[in-house]
């Protein structure tokens, strides 16, 4: 029955009672000894510190670097653009969310030209590749940077 469960034997384990008499085996100093920095209410040594010496993390060289204006976009290419959409759609970012296609569109869209486009699409997109240019016009479509 559901009321009558009850855990393994062996699976729960009660808190320590720390400080509570002769008896318990941890009482007076509570399993902490005499005197000291750890003894103490609050006491111990932040993490990674090493009595004084140059931490490790201090001593091992700074690597790499983080450029704060660098612009990343989200990608298509125009042969996964005859798939996703039927002819005359318009194309941005948000329509390709919307199909699931990106999670999020990043700095905007860039268009880049792999693939073969057999549709006529108006596309809208931040920058587009010489190739995906060419690919769009030719297949009858228009072509506009945001």
């Amino acid at each position: 029955m559901l009321n009558e469960l009850k855990p393994v034997k062996g699976a729960r384990h009660y808190k320590k009672r720390l400080g509570r008499g002769i008896g318990s085996g941890l009482g007076k100093t509570a399993g902490k000894g005499t005197k000291g920095q750890n003894s103490r209410s609050g006491g111990g040594v932040r993490p990674g510190f090493e009595g004084g010496q140059l931490p490790l993390f201090q001593r091992l060289p700074k690597r790499g670097f983080h450029n704060h204006f660098r612009v990343e976009y989200a990608v298509v290419n125009v042969g996964q653009l005859n798939d996703l959409f039927d002819e005359g759609a318009v194309i941005d970012v948000d329509a390709l969310i919307a199909k699931g296609f990106f999670k999020d569109s990043k700095d905007g869209l860039k268009v880049l030209g792999n693939g073969e486009l057999t549709k006529k699409f108006t596309v809208k997109a931040k920058k587009f590749s010489e190739s995906a240019k060419k690919a769009i016009e030719a297949a009858g479509g228009s072509v506009e940077v945001i």
